[in-house]
């Protein structure tokens, strides 16, 4: 029944997203794609790396079906009418020893290999760095360890993490030391400038036990101060129940080069925070939002936002601010607005509508202190059913073959990447508009591989790129809505304007560049471009999405 309503909702909304590509006819961006290429077989483009005045670097990594397989990564290099000029893999071995890949990454305007070598006689995890060179991209032959950690267990610990400043002159490794039950969790910093020099390191503590803290995002900021934020739950269960919340965020701050340590506990009383983050505004507030609810950690009733003094502690714009109800309840049947409505006037938190299964990406700082929020629905169903069989077996249904047969399961895995919501918060923490770009993506076993969105901000617009089912914007067709299902389809753009309008064009068909689209892997690479992905079989290609 719930599958059915959401599938209704659904149909409503698409059926928005198809009256408002025809309100405005003119496109306001331009797509041209590059040429073609053939990737290496069984790998994987996974990321840009980093933009020049000349182009961009592109991560490729070997699919691993397998945990002893080797590592393999390629860096690629596309000109600005994205053209591939160069790609190179990258050597992962030394003096005959295999590396892990870890990533690549660019510092300083440099790119720089991470690989790690695990010392299971020691025990010990070491991570090395090598400049790789922007025109050959082969890195230097010298290795310099940056840092090592205790690794008692390869496949579960020793692992490493890193983080780029806003303004990408400060890098920080992040690991998890090895942890016993019910004693705190520990962790190593280590903070580096754009030339990758070593500014501070320390291994830290935590003031909770290790199976009721779970660590959410870390982030530095230009100064090379460290923040932590993590959940601190009341028990063991690490749950996130109905009811009364039994958790709350934690902000834990280490400024000073790691000498001044700082904590701040964040929580709404009897309200769920059901998804916060944080971004370093340039004074050195640190700007927080997120969304809450009333009844628990799968819907979202509206935003909390506020600002962070992380020396002197002070909160200010504290808001939290609940959704307009038309917003809520904009694609309701009459008879279940009037329910929420009634819920609303008496206050019945159980039964007031509020929004399921959103999960929140995107904090963009406004220049005036306020932010926008980007997120999106998204939800797995699982199936697991009997593989019944159909064919002849030599003893009839009462075989044995047919009962083994009979008793084998299959689970099947639905990836729902639905509609995005985008929200215009003030400086005070009040909602100045809110807006919803309908989107109904929905596949089987394969991760969303080409579900989702882009995202580019152009002046005072916010643009997004996506997939959608060829058959919605065909002239003439029925009012019956059809869900992108992973095929080639169509690409399509959504503008969010100043004003919270949207709309919405088919730019693009994937089956007539001979690619499909991958959203997760495109970028915006310059104030008005943005650099979309494609690939099908063993091609891929970029194209330059200009917009006006």
């Amino acid at each position: 029944m719930l599958q059915i309503k959401k599938t209704f909702i659904l149909l409503l909304l698409l059926l928005v997203s198809a009256r408002a590509a025809i309100a405005q006819s003119n496109i306001p961006a331009t797509l041209d794609w590059g040429n073609n290429n053939n990737e290496p077989n069984n790998t994987v483009a996974t990321k840009i790396i980093g933009i020049t005045g000349d182009g961009f670097y592109m991560l490729r990594q070997k699919v691993l079906q397998n945990p002893n397989a080797k590592p393999r990564a390629w860096v690629e290099f596309f000109t600005k009418d994205m053209k591939l000029q160069r790609s190179e893999e990258m050597d992962l071995k030394y003096k005959g020893k295999q590396r892990d890949f870890e990533d690549i990454i660019m510092l300083g305007g440099n790119l720089y290999l991470l690989t790690s070598f695990n010392n299971t006689a020691k025990k010990r995890n070491y991570l090395f760095k090598q400049e790789v060179s922007s025109k050959t991209l082969t890195p230097t032959k010298n290795l310099d360890m940056i840092s090592e950690t205790e690794a008692r267990n390869k496949e579960v610990e020793g692992t490493f993490a890193f983080r780029l400043s806003p303004d990408s002159s400060r890098l920080l490794i992040f690991n998890e030391l090895p942890f016993e039950k019910k004693n705190p969790a520990r962790f190593g910093f280590r903070v580096f400038d754009q030339n990758f020099s070593l500014l501070w390191e320390k291994n830290i503590i935590l003031p909770y036990p290790n199976n009721q803290f779970t660590v959410e995002e870390y982030r530095v900021d230009a100064a090379g101060n460290v923040y932590l934020l993590g959940v601190l739950y009341k028990d063991e269960a690490k749950w996130r129940r109905r009811g009364n919340p039994s958790y709350q965020y934690v902000l834990l701050s280490y400024l000073d080069k790691g000498e001044t340590v700082d904590e701040f506990r964040i929580d709404l009383e009897d309200r769920f925070i059901t998804d916060l983050t944080f971004r370093n505004a340039k004074d050195g507030t640190l700007v927080f939002s997120g969304f809450y609810s009333d009844r628990g950690t799968y819907s979202i009733k509206g935003t909390y936002f506020f600002h962070l003094q992380p020396r002197t502690r002070q909160m200010s714009n504290r808001n939290a601010t609940p959704f307009d109800f038309d917003f809520l309840t904009a694609f309701m049947s009459e008879k279940n607005r009037e329910k929420a409505k009634e819920a609303e006037i008496n206050n019945d938190r159980r039964r007031a509508p509020e929004l399921y299964d959103y999960s929140l990406d995107e904090l963009i700082l406004r220049s005036d202190g306020g932010a926008v929020l980007v997120a999106e629905q998204f939800y797995i169903e699982q199936q697991t059913y009997r593989d019944y069989p159909f064919g002849y077996y030599p003893y009839g249904f009462y075989s044995p073959f047919y009962y083994n047969r009979y008793n084998n399961f299959q689970t099947d895995y639905y990836y729902h990447y639905n509609d995005i919501i985008v929200v215009n918060i003030r400086p005070s923490g009040e909602i100045e508009w809110s807006a919803r770009i309908p989107k109904w993506q929905e596949t089987r076993n394969d991760g969303g591989y080409y579900s989702s969105y882009a995202m580019a901000n152009v002046r005072d617009k916010l643009y997004f790129i996506y997939n959608d089912n060829t058959r919605n914007y065909s002239g003439g067709r029925s009012n019956r809505v059809y869900s992108y299902g992973g095929g080639s389809g169509t690409i399509v753009l959504s503008e969010v304007n100043i004003r919270g309008e949207v709309y919405t064009w088919p730019i693009s068909s994937n089956k007539d560049v001979g690619v499909i689209t991958r959203p997760k892997m495109c970028r915006q690479i310059g104030r008005r471009e943005m650099a979309v992905f494609g690939e099908h079989g063993r091609g891929y290609r970029f194209g330059s999405l200009k917009f006006e």
